[in-house]
Formats: C-alpha cells, structure tokens, sequence
C-alpha cells in the first residue's frame, strides 16, 4: 500500500519538476529492520519516482558498514542526501508529518547546491577552521521544527566542513537523554553549543560564532 496519496503525490512532482541536479538518497537500514526503517525506504522510494533526477540506494547498515562509515552513519534509519557532492545533509529517523516537506526542501536544496544563506553568513562560515557538526532534535509533530532543520542543512551546504542532522528523537530517547532534549527544536553544535526553538538565522549565527572562538 503507497504511502503517498495521489494529492500529496501531485504536490511532490510540482515541487521536484525544476531540479538543477541530479540528486541520490542514500538510504541506510538493515535486514531485521529496525522501526521505521521499512516505512523510511518505502517513503524515499516513492518520493524519488516522482522525479527523473532524484534516485534511491539502499545499504544494509551492517554489511554496508564501510559505506556507512564513508558518510558517517552511525544510526538508523538514515538518508544522507546527496547531490554533484556530499554536502553533509542527514536525515535519521523516518521523516514524516511535517519533516516531510524538509526531505523535499533538502532535496531542491541538494540539487541547487547553493545555500541560500545571506551575505552575513556565509562569511562568518567561511572563518571555520574544523569540521562541525550540527544536530537538530525534532519530532515529526512539530510545526517549528522543520525551519530549524533546513537552516542547519543550508549551512551543510555552505561549507564541506559542517554536516547537518535532523534527530528524531522519538526514535533516539538516548541521544534525547544525553542532551537533555525537554522541547523542540532544540539545535546542537559542536556537542557545546545548544539553542531551544526554531531562531532566526542571524539569531542563530550569533550562537555559531561562539565555536569559532
């Protein structure tokens, strides 16, 4: 049984007809799926045969572990999205409900391979020195959380030194317990720097900065 009503379907071609670039959904899950990790696949899968530029592999987590660790997976279910290079864009956990739209956005931002970011932003990026990784904590009920994550996928994609998580942390109690997750969207960086709620992109630049020093 689909996944996608003939509505959603209709939206999602509407929204992937002008991609730029090809773009590959790396789909990492394992042959005694995990939860979620079937519907994940089967929710890529029917995503990408809407679009001739977007395809799906699948890898087992287990015995494609050197593939995984080529990307970085370290948990599943997970789709790195990737376009004419590996931008950073992490998805773990089944991106349902209102993250839905966040895997289409990642995928038109992917294929683009521009970040949108202002002027501001990009350069305080461009100080960065070391790989930084930004994990975002959603659940897939929250109306707020997908702004929080795109933003943290467009810096991914401003520079080759930050890779960009959506968490769902439903699916991750004990990632949500180790750092202390009570609401979200709740952003870390760096493992140091945490910010509560979807904030402007200046707002969260400011916050940024403080991992450059």
């Amino acid at each position: 049984m689909a996944l996608l009503n003939e509505a959603i379907r209709k939206e999602v071609r509407a929204a992937l007809a002008d991609l730029k670039h090809p773009v590959v959904l790396k789909v990492f899950t394992q042959a005694f799926e995990c939860m979620y990790c079937k519907e994940t696949r089967e929710l890529v899968e029917e995503v990408a045969a809407l679009s001739d530029k977007v395809s799906v592999e699948v890898y087992d987590f287990v015995k494609d572990s050197d593939v995984a660790q080529q990307y970085g997976i370290d948990k599943i279910p997970a789709v790195a999205v990737v376009g004419q290079r590996d931008y950073g864009v992490r998805l773990y956990g089944i991106p349902a409900g209102y993250e839905f739209g966040t895997l289409i956005e990642d995928i038109r931002l992917v294929s683009a391979g521009e970040s949108g970011l202002s002027p501001e932003t990009r350069a305080t990026v461009a100080k960065l020195t070391r790989p930084i990784r930004i994990q975002v904590f959603i659940t897939p009920t929250c109306p707020y959380c997908p702004r929080a994550v795109i933003l943290a996928h467009q810096l991914a994609v401003e520079s080759d030194l930050i890779t960009a998580d959506m968490v769902e942390v439903t699916e991750f109690p004990h990632l949500g317990q180790k750092y202390d997750v009570m609401g979200v969207p709740r952003t870390v960086i760096d493992e140091t720097v945490h910010i509560e709620g979807a904030v402007p992109e200046p707002w969260l630049m400011q916050e940024f900065a403080k991992v450059l020093k």
